[in-house]
């Protein structure tokens, strides 16, 4: 959603804030394999869509980041969505506090400031040859701070800069210094058995950025950055400005 103005675009949305007991079998599931942590943020969303309709959780612009606190068994999962959720169906016993649901309604400014806090999933491509050379391009999950870095950075929008860069990498409509960003590379999650064995790589990037083109990064927030958004990888949260 935006304004008509250049300068500034309106982003509105819902965030559920979801505070689980990490003891409970539910939480314990979900924390251990991405598809049950997928099922439990989509449980909230039943009848926004028809049965078997491609995509759902674009459509209802759902995304969703996690964290676990293992000395207090806290699992904090935020789930982002254009739509309303209904928790009702997660047991009670399973939560160690009262749900929030809190409607996202902030107005995007060219040159303020935001803090932000996102997981990603930063891959790479690489060509090899098979046996029969035949050129194999195979995905790769980055490992190193330094490779999160440099993947981040190409994402960032300088002033002026066009919102697709090279290799065709959508551009988040702000810029920053990523050599004062924090970055924390974190555990793999391993898929299931059918995904032979596959792995999400996850890194946590924390740091300021100054908004240069509002409406990219309007949409930047409202579906996400990367990969793996099916699997709490992509939300782009953010504090107020600073420097209006």
């Amino acid at each position: 959603m935006t304004t008509a103005s250049t300068d500034t675009a309106r982003f509105v949305a819902c965030h559920s804030v979801l505070h689980l007991d990490a003891t409970h079998a539910l939480a314990q599931k979900a924390i251990l394999d991405p598809h049950i942590m997928h099922r439990l943020v989509m449980s909230g969303f039943y009848g926004w869509t028809e049965p078997g309709e491609a995509d759902p959780r674009a459509q209802m612009g759902i995304l969703n980041t996690w964290t676990l606190d293992l000395r207090n068994n806290s699992l904090v999962v935020i789930v982002q969505s254009r739509v309303q959720p209904d928790w009702s169906s997660i047991p009670r016993a399973a939560l160690a506090d009262r749900i929030a649901l809190l409607q996202v309604d902030t107005t995007v400014r060219a040159g303020a400031t935001h803090g932000f806090r996102i997981v990603v999933n930063p891959t790479r491509d690489r060509q090899t040859r098979a046996g029969d050379g035949t050129v194999v391009r195979k995905r790769l999950s980055d490992t190193t701070p330094r490779h999160v870095k440099e993947w981040f950075a190409a994402r960032l929008q300088p002033t002026g800069a066009d919102r697709v860069g090279p290799a065709g990498v959508r551009r988040i409509g702000a810029d920053g210094d990523p050599d004062t960003m924090a970055i924390r590379m974190l555990p793999k999650l391993g898929l299931t058995a059918k995904h032979h064995g596959a792995k999400i790589g996850r890194a946590e990037i924390k740091g300021t950025l100054t908004i240069t083109d509002p409406h990219a990064f309007v949409d930047a927030l409202a579906t996400g950055i990367g990969r793996a958004r099916s699997y709490s990888a992509g939300l782009l949260l953010i504090r107020p400005a600073t420097g209006e």
